[in-house]
Order: C-alpha cells, then sequence, then structure tokens
C-alpha cells in the first residue's frame, strides 16, 4: 500500500488549500482514511477523516472550515481547507487503515499572519 500525497504550500491567512491523498494497492472497501497533522513541538493529531461508508468526524478546531471528501473514480480523498489560519501550520499526513495502518510521507502547510 502507497499513499501519495499533494496539495500542500503557503498561503495567507484567511486563504484556502486543497490537500489530495491518492492510495494505491489496496481494496477500495472497508476502509478509514485520515487526514493528520503535526506542528513543531506538537504531537500529531487527527484533523478529520471519512470511512468507506461516508461517514466523516473533524477535530473542533476546524469544524465549519475544512471538508474532507472522496472521489471513488479517482480514488482520491481530499481535504479541503478555507479560512486558513496561523495554527494551521504543520506537516499534513494522510493515513490509511485497512488490516494496519498506511501513512503517507506528508505534505507542509504554512500559513502566514
Amino acid at each position: 500500500v502507497q499513499l501519495a500525497e499533494s496539495g500542500g504550500g503557503l498561503v495567507q491567512a484567511g486563504g484556502s488549500l486543497r490537500l489530495s491523498c491518492r492510495p494505491s494497492g489496496f481494496s477500495f472497501d472497508d476502509y478509514y482514511i485520515g487526514w493528520y497533522r503535526q506542528a513543531p513541538g506538537k504531537q500529531r493529531e487527527l484533523v478529520a477523516a471519512i470511512t468507506s461508508g461516508g461517514r466523516t468526524n473533524y477535530a473542533e478546531s476546524v469544524k465549519g472550515r475544512f471538508t474532507i471528501s472522496r472521489d471513488n473514480a479517482k480514488n482520491t480523498v481530499y481535504l479541503q481547507m478555507n479560512s486558513l489560519k496561523p495554527e494551521d501550520t504543520a506537516v499534513y499526513y494522510c493515513k490509511l487503515t485497512q488490516r494496519g495502518d498506511y501513512w503517507g510521507q506528508g505534505t507542509q502547510v504554512t500559513v502566514s499572519s
């Protein structure tokens, strides 16, 4: 299983970014995919997640600003991030859970004030 992430970058506060996570080498049923982030000196935390059934959950700090979605035809999960804040700055990781945990390499998101 491999996860290809993309979409990070530098953006001003109030701006938007969309992250993409494209897993390969797994069965696209009965899975759980989450976006996590880790800021310098902090623990990695869950930002948003989606199940194969379409259920989603979000960290309180991003509710109303971030949206996780999937495109089954493209085998891709997205994290749309709007109204970004400097405290959203972190390395964002995609994780697939399906008979084990598989992590992507991470993508840097930097929000300037």
